[in-house]
């Protein structure tokens, strides 16, 4: 059983992902499995990944700031600041943002997940050596698959 914990403003584990940063508040070691949570910051405008869907959770969103456009299989939602969106296990769905200043979002998987997906590419990153094959085989290794193309091609 996990120990109940706070995490300070300013902290939690940052992941650098060259375009965004991800900082993980709780991950399965620390909710025994239950949930993994990370706040995403720094989205730039236009940002957003392929379409994919999570084999092993379920993913919720939080808007914080800026406005996302949200891609669930064939519906388009806007969400700016404050909204919620809750994604299904295995839901094709992507976003982007659409406000012409960054977003930032908290992202909730359950049962907990995805962590794993953001240390690995935030590894590739640092090297340098992010190509789409290798994403996709980041993807596979956390029960996550890509399914379709980045959000300008749903515009």
């Amino acid at each position: 059983m996990s120990d109940a914990y706070v995490v300070p403003p300013g902290s939690g584990h940052l992941l650098d992902l060259g375009n965004f940063e991800a900082v993980v508040l709780a991950e399965a070691a620390q909710t025994d499995g239950a949930f993994s949570l990370l706040r995403t910051q720094q989205e730039p405008p236009g940002f957003g990944p392929p379409l994919h869907k999570h084999h092993d959770a379920a993913e919720a969103f939080y808007v914080l700031e800026g406005e996302y456009l949200m891609i669930l299989e064939d519906r388009r939602e806007p969400c700016p600041a404050g909204s919620f969106v809750y994604v299904p296990r295995a839901v094709p769905h992507t976003f982007q943002v659409t406000s012409s200043t960054p977003g930032m979002k908290l992202n909730l998987f359950a049962p907990a997940g995805m962590v794993g997906f953001f240390q690995d590419l935030a590894s590739a990153e640092a090297e340098g050596t992010t190509t789409p094959e290798l994403l996709d085989e980041i993807a596979a290794r956390h029960h996550m698959e890509i399914v379709g193309p980045v959000p300008d091609s749903y515009l």
